[in-house]
């Protein structure tokens, strides 16, 4: 990509205030700001085991800590967005959870959108919690958007919609994800016979009436995996961001993006991880694996 870095007051220091100055700037309006610019591009961070290893780290709080300021230092100048895995912190306990606060903190300062992927769900009081421990300014893991979820129905997730829409943030939800497992679920045909046949679908027809008439686009997206194949058969235009795992090392590649998303591929936003993640600890090999992803993905979505 162009190498063009597009500055935190400009991302981030934006969602203090809307274009027509009646509250925070939602968090669609930033990301399609951040994607235009820098490269719609996610990139996780995940410190497994394993790819600690893979790093030269020992697998304890100084190896999470060096990986994870390794990659902010690399990606969150030049990325539209960075995702880290909650779960890969909380697993060092309450130090590990002060590193991710760190690391959201850090990331957001230097231009880059966080989505925090945490992926929860529950009911009431419960789910009021959550959102508020990701969702609620001053929380120290505010983030951007939060991944979750709506397995116990789409209604109980109101409470961080709410909040979502309060602070300028937004939501993806689980609808249509990679896993093999996940079709049990999300491809669980319904009993009527109607458009919505199955979860997936209903989740996507949900999103699509939260985000009606927002513009560029609404806040709230759906996790789609890029490794589906061709998803013709589903209504994608939610106008909101499509979340997509799967570019890299599960097997997608960038090129393949037009043909499972269609007209929906402007709002896609692909998340790589390993890609571009076993190429660190060394910077600049970061830095030249993201910005390739960066333009390969532009390319295909621009041909489209």
């Amino acid at each position: 990509m162009s190498g063009d870095v597009v500055g935190g007051a400009d991302v981030n220091g934006g969602a203090d205030v809307s274009a027509d100055g009646t509250g925070p700037e939602p968090f669609g309006a930033r990301l399609r700001r951040a994607m235009d610019e820098r490269g719609p591009l996610c990139v996780g961070i995940d410190p497994h085991a394993s790819l600690l290893a893979d790093w030269g780290l020992n697998d304890d709080i100084a190896g999470l800590e060096r990986f994870s300021r390794t990659v902010v230092e690399a990606l969150a100048d030049r990325v539209a967005v960075l995702k880290p895995q909650s779960a890969f912190f909380e697993r060092f306990g309450s130090r590990g959870v002060a590193v991710l606060e760190k690391s959201v903190e850090e990331a957001r300062a230097a231009g880059a959108l966080v989505v925090m992927d945490a992926k929860r769900g529950d009911i009431g009081s419960t789910m009021a919690a959550y959102a508020t421990a990701f969702l609620e300014k001053g929380s120290p893991l505010f983030s951007d958007a939060l991944t979750v979820s709506p397995y116990l129905g789409y209604g109980s997730l109101k409470p961080a919609v709410d909040l979502a829409r309060q602070s300028g943030s937004g939501l993806f939800v689980l609808a249509l994800t990679s896993n093999p497992e996940g079709a049990e679920v999300q491809h669980a045909v319904r009993p009527e016979d109607t458009a919505l046949r199955n979860v997936g679908a209903t989740m996507l027809a949900h999103l699509a009436e939260e985000n009606a008439g927002q513009t560029p686009m609404g806040s709230f997206g759906a996790v789609v995996g890029a490794t589906l194949g061709d998803l013709s058969s589903y209504d994608l235009a939610i106008n909101g961001p499509l979340l997509a795992p799967g570019i890299g090392a599960q097997g997608a590649t960038p090129a393949d993006l037009p043909r499972v998303f269609g007209a929906a591929v402007r709002q896609v936003v692909p998340n790589v991880s390993r890609g571009v993640l076993r190429h660190g600890p060394d910077i600049g090999a970061l830095r030249a694996s993201s910005d390739l992803f960066a333009e390969e993905i532009r390319a295909a979505v621009e041909a489209a």
